[in-house]
């Protein structure tokens, strides 16, 4: 159901349930809605909340100057997230006003159904491999570390290890430079 049509249901039904001689707190716990809503659609005559309803269907978006940008990056990337469009939005525009999350989320979501564009989840490039006998496969880490040399200077010290199947370690050392070395026995 549309907002429109459960808030002109819940008008309706606020103002039977007061005609019944139910009190606002009473309405409100039967309907789950607040009491200001409630007290709020008491106050208003049919003609009000009809106007009501027209000013809150032809409410402006914050963000409708941005929705080129944002459509063009969700054509390219249809699995970017709410919060990933919102990183991108502050960083191509110095003017972007601040909002919370919730409503870049509204309006990405606007976004998607104004221009069917759904959400399409990335295919991660990756297969099971099956499994091989012990000593055939192995995991290699890298890292840095600084160490002193005899002179007391320090240097750079770049690392792997290799670790077999059978978690046997076979470290390999690289001083002064990157290089890739794989070994293996």
């Amino acid at each position: 159901m549309n907002a429109f049509l459960s808030k002109f249901m819940m008008y309706y039904e606020i103002k039977r349930m007061n005609s019944e001689g139910r009190s606002i707190s009473k309405i409100s716990k039967a309907l789950s809605c607040n009491r200001r809503t409630v007290k709020k659609y008491l106050g208003l005559s049919d003609q009000e909340f009809e106007a009501f309803l027209k000013s809150q269907s032809t409410r402006t978006k914050l963000l409708l100057p941005y929705e080129s940008f944002i459509k063009e990056r969700l054509t390219r990337y249809r699995d970017t997230p709410a919060a990933q469009m919102h990183d991108w939005l502050k960083e191509h525009h110095d003017n972007f006003p601040e909002v919370n999350q919730k409503t870049i989320f509204n309006f990405v979501k606007w976004v998607r159904a104004q221009h069917d564009l759904p959400y399409e989840p990335a295919v991660r490039g990756y297969m099971i491999v099956e499994e091989t006998a012990y000593g055939l496969q192995g995991q290699v880490d890298f890292g840095e570390y600084n160490m002193r040399s005899d002179e007391g200077k320090r240097v750079k010290v770049y690392f792997f290890w290799k670790t077999r199947k059978s978690l046997l370690l076979y470290p390999g050392f690289v001083p002064f430079q990157v290089q890739i070395r794989l070994f293996w026995q």
